[in-house]
């Protein structure tokens, strides 16, 4: 009886460690063929950035420019003190429970992590007012077109629920961030990073073809140098 149990078990690992094999091989993978690689490459026309924590990425835009105010869809009294020299815009996408219990990584646990991963929770926006030097270490350039960056512009609204920007009510890491109610759900095919990494693809940027790692979507970008 003892065998057959330990044998199960053994069976059960054995059947994780290949999922989860199977699972980083092919992100791994998939970043020899992006999308978007023979695309010709037009004139940059905007800067913009990805930013990096290791984990989870971010777009980074223009507070304002010809394309969009972004300050008009995310107004600064959502906020709880914008700083007054804030020059970007940055604006991630994740799991509701995570997002929201999870403000530093000591935070997190096995649980949390897990129930995310299983899905099931709604999606939030996290959008952060950002000054210049905060672009000093784990960001990437961005370099994009008018059209590519109306593109991704229209796809960040678009996942806005009910495509308004809605905060939730006294959500914050800090005084210069706000979270929004977004469509989706989060779980372990469609990760803050898959969300990034469809944006970028459909708008023309050379990206890996499945992005479920923070590194799918930086490895075909130019690090910003300190």
């Amino acid at each position: 009886m003892i065998r057959r149990w330990l044998r199960r078990i053994a069976f059960t690992l054995l059947g994780f460690t290949m999922a989860a094999g199977l699972y980083v091989g092919a992100a791994c993978a998939l970043m020899l063929w992006p999308a978007n690689a023979r695309a010709p490459a037009p004139p940059p026309a905007v800067q913009a950035w990805v930013l990096s924590n290791g984990i989870h990425t971010d777009l980074v835009f223009p507070i304002r420019s010809a394309t969009v105010d972004w300050q008009q869809l995310f107004p600064f009294a959502h906020f709880r003190a914008v700083p007054p020299d804030a020059e970007f815009i940055a604006i991630g996408w994740g799991d509701r429970e995570f997002y929201l219990h999870t403000p530093t990584w000591a935070d997190l646990t096995a649980s949390r992590a897990l129930g995310a991963l299983l899905g099931g929770n709604r999606a939030l926006l996290h959008v952060t007012y950002l000054t210049r030097a905060s672009l000093r270490s784990n960001a990437f350039h961005l370099p994009l077109s008018q059209a590519q960056y109306a593109q991704l512009a229209g796809y960040v609204q678009a996942t806005l629920a009910s495509g308004g920007a809605t905060p939730v009510a006294g959500a914050h890491y800090g005084n210069d961030d706000a979270f929004y109610e977004a469509e989706g759900g989060y779980h372990l095919f469609e990760t803050c990073n898959t969300w990034t990494g469809r944006g970028l693809r459909q708008a023309g940027v050379t990206v890996s073809r499945w992005t479920p790692f923070d590194f799918n979507v930086t490895w075909h970008l130019q690090p910003v140098r300190p």
